[in-house]
């Protein structure tokens, strides 16, 4: 099973990590094992960054057409979105997928 955390190796930054360690590993610069340790160490810091660092809001509203709870994770589906942003800015999108994921563990308050 796929750490939850995972999610965040599909951003830019995240994909772009992975593709670079991936070339150095097959080009023999570095070994697997540190690959794998660099990759934990950033879905360990990405979290804490993203909880401490942006303070950014948005409120949106728009039509729920489908939302899932598996594995501690939920999923929502949101047709006709509109997204209003702190600098007041609007954002509108047919179709939204979002994804959240409790940060912290289980049995930690």
């Amino acid at each position: 099973m796929k750490a939850k955390w995972d999610l965040y190796h599909y951003c830019g930054v995240g994909a772009a990590l992975i593709d670079t360690l991936d070339a150095m590993v097959h080009e023999g610069r570095i070994e697997p094992q540190l690959a794998m340790k660099i990759v934990n160490t950033f879905d360990k810091v990405i979290t804490e960054v993203l909880a401490d660092k942006v303070k950014a809001r948005l409120s949106f509203r728009g039509h729920l057409d489908t939302y899932r709870f598996c594995d501690d994770v939920w999923t929502f589906l949101i047709k006709d979105a509109n997204f209003k942003l702190d600098n007041q800015s609007n954002i509108q999108a047919e179709k939204v997928k979002i994804v959240s994921c409790n940060t912290k563990k289980p049995g930690e308050t």
